[in-house]
């Protein structure tokens, strides 16, 4: 598990064992992650190209963290930190999640997620420390100019109405939608 340069998400890639029958991979060891994961619920979503997800997060406490793989085809997967008063507030970084490398993204309470299908269609597979609960869910515009997301410029974003509803980080900031730095920390100290 390698850490990213925002403090509570780390990428992860599997060693992929292949033999003339296919080939095997361990996409998932609680065990060797940097802190407890507890699955509440897995969520699968197929995507055609463009569709852009997200940038979603959620109240902290309790918040949602995932496990975010992408099993059939190619995602570039982003986490945002949206965590009022962090050091790396509205800091992004992204990774390509594919069926190939058999990436995953490991994403802590209290920062955004969000990717954009890359392939004609791409199916990504997440697990969740918590289960959906619509009170408690929020986005940011994937798209705000003042998050500046590197979404590749030869792919036309397709976002749900939701997502393109969404206020722009300073919007959230001001709104006090945002779970706040230190009470995440507090969390986080809950999980070792």
């Amino acid at each position: 598990m390698d850490p990213l340069g925002i403090d509570g998400a780390w990428v992860y890639t599997p060693r992929v064992h292949t033999d003339p029958r296919g080939s095997f991979l361990e996409a998932f060891r609680a065990a060797d992650l940097p802190r407890r994961f507890d699955l509440a619920q897995v969520n699968c979503s197929v995507s055609g190209r463009g569709v852009l997800r997200g940038v979603h997060f959620a109240d902290v406490p309790p918040g949602q963290a995932k496990y975010v793989m992408c099993v059939s085809g190619s995602v570039l997967d982003v986490v945002a930190d949206l965590r009022a008063g962090s050091p790396t507030f509205g800091r992004w970084e992204a990774r390509t999640l594919d069926d190939r490398t058999r990436r995953g993204m490991l994403v802590a309470e209290g920062l955004g997620h969000a990717f954009m299908a890359l392939s004609e269609q791409a199916t990504v597979v997440y697990l969740c420390s918590q289960p959906y609960a619509p009170g408690r869910e929020h986005g940011v515009h994937p798209l705000d100019p003042a998050l500046a997301i590197g979404w590749p410029p030869e792919v036309e974003p397709v976002l749900s109405e939701k997502d393109a509803a969404a206020p722009s980080l300073d919007e959230a900031l001001a709104a006090g939608l945002l779970p706040d730095y230190r009470a995440c920390q507090e969390f986080y100290a809950t999980l070792h």
